[in-house]
């Protein structure tokens, strides 16, 4: 069963990850670096004083990096240390056939991303949080996080269970930082 997953995954990386032009190298490649985003994050910063206030702005800044914390932490040391699962870039079999970016491979091990785990956490607890007043226009949220994660099979060194793996992580850790975040920030303003 294992291996028939993995044969799918493997195969579906081959696929997305061939889907590559000269000219959309650096975008991906850049678009995975988080200083690109940094006008993305003060635009919602912005948004979030709006629609509460500059003290729920600060602690919102606090619990996205308790956030990011999490992800990374868990991600690195309960899944990629424990499955050691090689990154497409790093597995012998088909590293030859795997497109790279500036020679970029990656570490050893990918499962789960930690990329899409973060951004999904991020994206998961923004969107919970502005969804009240910018109702599904905040699940744009959710195709930032998509862009990005894509862009971690666009530059060889995830397949696509390493993203799902890490947007379900990053979902589930988002999803109950909100609910602490709820019950201690928003229930007493």
């Amino acid at each position: 069963m294992i291996e028939s997953l993995e044969a799918i995954d493997r195969r579906l990386f081959l696929w997305l990850n061939g889907f590559h032009a000269p000219w959309l190298d650096q975008v991906m490649y850049y678009l995975t670096e988080a200083t690109v985003w940094i006008p993305m994050y003060l635009i919602l910063l912005w948004l979030i004083y709006r629609v509460y206030n500059w003290k729920v702005m600060l602690w919102t800044l606090l619990a996205v990096g308790i956030i990011v914390t999490i992800c990374d932490r868990t991600s690195v040391e309960l899944f990629k240390e424990v499955f050691q699962r090689y990154r497409p870039s790093r597995n012998l079999e088909i590293m030859d056939v795997v497109h790279t970016v500036n020679n970029y491979r990656g570490g050893l091990y990918g499962f789960v991303s930690s990329h899409a785990t973060n951004h999904f956490g991020i994206a998961t607890f923004l969107y919970l949080l502005l969804k009240g007043k910018y109702g599904m226009r905040a699940s744009w949220l959710f195709l930032y996080a998509a862009i990005i994660s894509y862009t971690r099979i666009y530059l060889g060194v995830h397949y696509p269970g390493d993203i799902l793996g890490g947007a379900l992580l990053g979902s589930t850790v988002g999803v109950l930082v909100f609910l602490v975040f709820k019950r201690l920030i928003l229930d007493r303003k």
